[in-house]
């Protein structure tokens, strides 16, 4: 079944720029008639209570979802039958073991040819920073071993031989935004699982967004140069098995940032719901309090203020009608007073 998503991070609680992606998100599923699904990304770092509090946070704003919240960190078997899949798809050698650091990828993406650029390819805007110049793809197994003792291997997708394409070869991908319009990127050799076991960001986003029938995403546009990538994953593990891409509506919103136009962080002072109703707990906040932060969040992004369920149908007409912010919006704790 089609349905849209909020998927948080449990390392803290939440603050306003996150409360405000959150609560577009459940209006653009309301609006859509989609299911609204909460799923915790938990495989990076995790505090004690988070997950607890960010769901208070989100309930006490007035978001409700329509089945229990999932967890990445208990989703493993998931990830292993990507990667599985990905392999019986396009052979061993679509998944491989990278010894990379950091540090050995930056170096190399600042050398003069670029990373993994074909011989006579001019520079293209389109790689993000960090694009991986295939190091370690065309390792010997002797070479591997010898890699193993030193570092432990992260895994990587051959993006070149799973799209047909040339060694060093990158797919362009394409994506549309429902504010941006088309986004395109192109396609390294994406980690699917990191070297100290955890598996990514990319490949789990897309695995459980598959697994979920999520074909609606709404997140901060700081993750829109990621869209491309995971958009074309997402159709490479489809095919790998033999189903049907997903059609997926994106609605990358803009950011909540401070008065000097960074991005909103918790060392801007009051920035949490905990923090702007005045309690440790939000569970024991003045519920007006709680409907003055929900209708200072709504009001900056052009709705009215009231109860979530009132503020659907005019998200639904500003969406249509190309009426949603398009510009950062600029915290200030006046507007919460």
């Amino acid at each position: 079944m089609p349905a849209g998503r909020y998927a948080p991070s449990p390392t803290g609680r939440l603050h306003v720029g996150n409360l405000r992606t959150a609560m577009l998100a459940w209006l653009a599923a309301r609006a859509s008639g989609r299911p609204f699904l909460l799923r915790v990304e938990d495989l990076d770092r995790v505090r004690a209570g988070s997950e607890d509090s960010q769901l208070a946070e989100l309930t006490a704003l007035g978001l409700d979802w329509d089945a229990p919240a999932v967890r990445q960190s208990e989703r493993t078997d998931l990830y292993d039958a990507a990667v599985a899949a990905l392999r019986t798809a396009h052979g061993p050698d679509a998944v491989y073991e990278c010894f990379c650091s950091r540090k050995d990828i930056a170096q190399a993406s600042s050398a003069p040819n670029g990373p993994g650029r074909l011989p006579g390819q001019a520079p293209t805007p389109l790689r993000p920073p960090g694009f991986y110049p295939g190091t370690c793809r065309t390792l010997t197994e002797a070479q591997r071993e010898q890699r193993r003792a030193v570092r432990p291997a992260a895994l990587r997708l051959n993006a070149a031989l799973v799209a047909g394409l040339p060694e060093g070869g990158h797919p362009e991908a394409r994506a549309h935004d429902l504010l941006t319009g088309e986004v395109t990127g192109l396609v390294d050799d994406m980690v699917l699982r990191r070297n100290d076991g955890a598996y990514a960001y990319n490949l789990a986003v897309v695995a459980d967004d598959l697994a979920q029938g999520v074909d609606q995403v709404v997140r901060g546009d700081d993750l829109l140069d990621s869209t491309p990538r995971q958009t074309w994953l997402a159709a490479v593990l489809s095919a790998a098995r033999d189903e049907p891409a997903p059609r997926t509506e994106h609605l990358h919103v803009p950011l909540v940032v401070n008065g000097q136009g960074r991005r909103l962080a918790k060392r801007d002072g009051a920035v949490t719901l905990e923090d702007l109703s005045g309690v440790e707990d939000v569970r024991e906040a003045d519920p007006a309090r709680l409907e003055a932060i929900r209708d200072a969040l709504l009001r900056s992004a052009g709705l009215p203020a009231g109860p979530l369920p009132a503020a659907v149908p005019a998200f639904a007409a500003a969406l249509e009608a190309g009426a949603l912010p398009r510009e950062p919006w600029v915290f200030d704790a006046a507007a919460f007073a």
